[in-house]
């Protein structure tokens, strides 16, 4: 039983690191175009190192979407969870 709620609560972790991939792809655009707005020369060299960044964020993300996908495969079905609950009540 504890097994299944740790597998529950890491399907909700997951989606925090998610949002976490978000708030980061904000903050890296963010600098990017600010230093791009003070130096516009290096527009071309701040963009790609930009680019190549957002892909490592993505590709955390895309990983994490995976991961939830198959700890939600792993979790059991709803009925059996209650079923276990009202033995254990009893």
């Amino acid at each position: 039983m504890i097994y299944f709620a740790g597998l529950a609560i890491a399907v909700a972790f997951i989606a925090v690191a998610a949002c976490g991939c978000g708030v980061g792809q904000g903050i890296a655009v963010y600098g990017a175009t600010t230093s791009m707005a003070r130096q516009p020369e290096m527009a071309g060299k701040i963009q790609l190192v930009m680019f190549i960044g957002l892909a490592f964020i993505e590709s955390l993300t895309i990983y994490s979407l995976m991961m939830s996908f198959i700890l939600l495969g792993k979790l059991p079905k709803t009925e059996g969870i209650l079923e276990v609950i009202q033995h254990a009540v009893k």
